[in-house]
């Protein structure tokens, strides 16, 4: 018999590993927000990492032109050679690191990378570690191609610095990658030098999501894993560093051995990323970056009105981001289920915010705040929230 759920029609419904994806609350958060918004509410946004600066005018012309001389089709696989070109020589100037172009593939976003990643590296069973707290969507993207997510507990007390004493009692001979993000999104921690090093000499792959690298606050800025060992594939893209969100563009750097493994997963699920978006992108690298240094400048004032605001509301805040745009705040005083805080706040006060369950059991009394809104709304979030804080 065959054992998949029955939909409403009596036939077959989706197999167990589409049944069992977790859902990205964020975004589930982002739908509520807006059939609210649907019926009249004002709702200030603090649940999504949406950079509210205006992507550079040099980048949208690049992509208008592209349109209006028809360069919107099918690329290379793995991207314009330009725009590879542009990435490796990213990797040079600001790391001192020599990268192949011919080792990076060019996707729509970072996600797709991630898709590559797994699907060139596991095996049914394998094993990725992952940190807790962790982004939300790690563990389904790895269950859902046959690995295993793994956690290992992060030190909150040292800024949730890697614990390694844990990490390598977790290594197993299903171990088959580690997983590092750093900036990290919830925690906006930044990994250290010499935790790279470590990292880089327990064994197994390295994946690395770079993608909040530039957005730093006064501390070390955040090294590349390329640096730190030769088994490692590095995701990166331009969603918020250049604010393209909806561009979607997004690579990838394989060790060489994975490179056409890579490229024909790429060619079998994704063809190519949209023309226009690549020589945006192409614009973006070889622009001018005085947009970042100012972007980055105002998350550092936002950052801190959220954190002093949440703190004064009752928050516990264990550690203030040096990197990435959030803040992971204890909201033990409000309940210990993060998922109905959230929707109690939202729906009381029209500020949506993510539960701290997206990140991991670490987080699960937590909520997550994205400082990438503007000031006033930041300050108008707090506002509306600080009756919750006199119950």
């Amino acid at each position: 018999m065959d054992r998949r759920a029955f939909g409403c029609d009596g036939e077959p419904g989706p197999v167990a590993r589409a049944q069992e994806i977790p859902p990205f609350l964020a975004m589930d958060v982002m739908s509520d927000a807006a059939a609210l918004e649907r019926a009249g509410r004002d709702v200030v946004h603090l649940e999504v990492g949406e950079p509210d600066w205006p992507v550079d005018e040099h980048v949208v012309e690049a992509a208008t032109k592209a349109l209006r001389d028809g360069r919107a089709r099918y690329t290379v696989t793995e991207g314009l050679l330009p725009l590879r070109e542009a990435i490796a020589a990213r990797y040079h100037a600001r790391y001192g690191v020599e990268v192949d172009p011919d080792r990076i593939l060019v996707t729509m976003g970072a996600s797709p990378a991630f898709f590559l990643a797994w699907g060139a590296l596991l095996d049914e069973g394998d094993e990725v570690l992952i940190p807790d707290p962790h982004y939300a969507c790690y563990p389904g993207q790895i269950a859902f191609l046959g690995g295993r997510p793994v956690r290992f507990p992060l030190d909150a007390a040292r800024g949730y610095a890697f614990d390694f004493d844990a990490l390598r009692a977790r290594l197993g001979p299903r171990t088959r990658a580690i997983l590092l993000n750093s900036p990290s999104n919830p925690t906006g921690t930044i990994a250290s030098r010499a935790e790279l090093d470590r990292l880089g000499g327990l064994g197994p792959w390295i994946v690395s999501d770079e993608i909040y690298h530039g957005v730093e606050y006064g501390a070390e800025p955040a090294d590349t894993m390329l640096r730190h060992g030769d088994r490692v594939f590095v995701i990166d893209g331009c969603s918020k560093r250049w604010r393209m969100t909806g561009y979607r563009l997004g690579w990838i750097v394989l060790p060489p051995a994975f490179v056409r493994c890579a490229r024909k997963i790429h060619q079998n699920y994704f063809l190519c990323a949209a023309e226009p978006a690549q020589l945006a992108a192409l614009a973006a690298l070889r622009g001018p970056q005085d947009s970042v240094t100012r972007m980055v400048e105002a998350y550092d004032r936002r950052r801190r009105v959220l954190v002093d605001g949440l703190r004064r509301l009752g928050f516990r805040i264990d550690y203030e981001p040096s990197g990435a745009f959030y803040v992971l705040a204890g909201a033990e005083h409000l309940g210990t289920d993060s998922v109905e805080i959230v929707r109690r706040i939202l729906h009381e006060t029209g500020v949506a915010v993510t539960p701290g369950a997206d990140f991991g059991p670490s987080a699960a009394r937590c909520l997550r705040f994205s400082y990438a809104a503007a000031l006033e709304r930041i300050e108008e979030g707090l506002r509306r929230l600080e009756p919750l804080g006199r119950r």
